[in-house]
Parts: structure tokens; C-alpha cells; sequence
């Protein structure tokens, strides 16, 4: 999952991309409204959390331009403002949901999870193939009986291996989805990852699942 924050202060900033990231989320911050215009017009999210109180332009103005500009984005709000009035003005501007600040980060994972889940975003089914199986919610991997811990870029490129099975996927389409950075040809960041959860997955097992597609990439299959 691809997230965007746009929030000026550069402590709270900070804080929510790696709390963000920890939680395995792949995280892009702004700091004003014109720059969340900019990068959600740019880049595809999956959910933008937009502080409303910015310079240069506020998050009202952000919201509504995505809006005119048909970015259909899920929005969440984050605002020091709790009365009525800005709440419904978020919410008719075409916002998710409200969060008043100080909140707890924990309810903030919550409604991210909650509003992905209802756009269809969080696929929460168990990924499969053949004696490989993945969970995306509990965070598990098995092969058999057997569990098997995987670091979270692991977890998450094994995951989009799965959910791509039978297609072969670029090093530069992984490099995108998995660590949000354009695939540099001198970097083997990609295939190490790659050796690694063959280490794990396949090498104890006398069946290889994953496949190296000479020129082209990697596919389970």
C-alpha cells in the first residue's frame, strides 16, 4: 500500500512516515497543499492523509482541487479544529474521514485500514500457491507445516510475487511497489531480496517456486 502525507510540520512529518512505514506501508510526504496536488496528480495512492492548516495552500484547497481534478483518492483529514462545522466541511469537500490532532497513532492505523478495506485496497483473503501460503493480516508465511519469518521488504515483495502468480514482474516494477525508488541498473537490491526469500521459501523444499525469467525478471509459478 502506497500512502501520501502532506503535513507542514516537519516533527509530526517525520513521525507518521516512519510509524507509517514500519507497518510495512510504502510512505511519500509534502509539506503544503500545492505539493500534495502536485504528487497525488503524479504518483497513484492508495490513501492521502492531508493536514488542513498549511501555508502557501491549505488542505481545504488541496482537497477540492483533487476533487475537481477527479483524483478519487480515499483523503483523510488531520485538523487541531474539532468543531461541527470543519468536520462537515471536509466531509462535503469529498474527505474520508476526520482525525482531530493530538490522536493516538493507533487509531490512525485503524481508519487507514478501515477506509482501504471499504475501497477494496486491503485484500485480506490468504495468498496461495501450490504449499505456499501468505497472510497479509496476521503477517505470516507458511510453507506446509512449516513457518517461516521474513523481514518486512521480504514479506512484501513475496506478497507481490503472489499476488501477481504466474505473471513475471520486472526488477524495475518490484523496485517501484516494493521500495519506491526507480530501479537503478547498478543495484542489486532486487536480486538479494530475491536470494533471501529463496533462502526461506524454496531452498529447504524440493519444489522451487519462485523463477528467475532470464531478461524479464522474476515470477512464482
Amino acid at each position: 500500500m502506497k500512502l501520501l502525507v502532506v503535513e507542514d510540520d516537519q516533527k509530526t512529518r517525520e513521525f507518521l512516515r516512519q510509524g507509517l512505514a514500519e507497518q510495512g506501508y510504502v510512505v511519500d510526504v509534502g509539506s503544503n497543499g500545492a505539493e500534495a496536488v502536485r504528487l497525488a496528480t503524479e504518483v497513484s495512492f492508495d490513501l492521502i492523509l492531508l493536514d488542513v492548516m498549511m501555508p502557501v495552500r491549505d488542505g481545504w484547497w488541496a482537497l477540492k482541487e483533487l476533487r475537481r481534478l477527479k483524483c478519487e483518492t480515499p483523503v483523510i483529514m488531520l485538523t487541531a479544529r474539532e468543531s461541527v462545522e470543519s468536520r462537515v466541511q471536509g466531509l462535503t469537500l469529498g474527505a474520508d474521514d476526520y482525525l482531530v490532532k493530538p490522536f493516538a497513532f493507533s487509531e490512525l492505523l485503524a481508519r487507514i485500514k478501515a477506509i482501504l478495506r471499504r475501497s477494496g485496497q486491503i485484500k485480506p483473503e490468504i495468498l496461495q500457491f501450490e504449499d505456499l501460503e501468505l497472510d497479509p493480516r496476521r503477517h505470516e508465511v507458511r510453507r506446509g507445516n512449516q513457518r517461516i519469518e521474513l523481514t518486512t521488504k521480504e514479506f512484501l515483495l513475496l506478497e507481490l510475487l503472489l499476488r501477481h502468480n504466474g505473471e513475471v514482474l520486472s526488477r524495475t516494477y518490484i523496485s517501484e511497489q516494493v521500495w519506491d525508488v526507480r530501479f537503478d541498473s547498478d543495484s542489486n537490491v532486487v536480486d538479494v531480496n530475491i536470494r533471501r526469500i529463496r533462502a526461506k521459501v524454496d531452498d529447504p523444499f524440493p519444489r522451487k517456486l519462485i523463477q528467475t525469467v532470464r531478461g524479464r525478471g522474476y515470477a512464482v509459478r
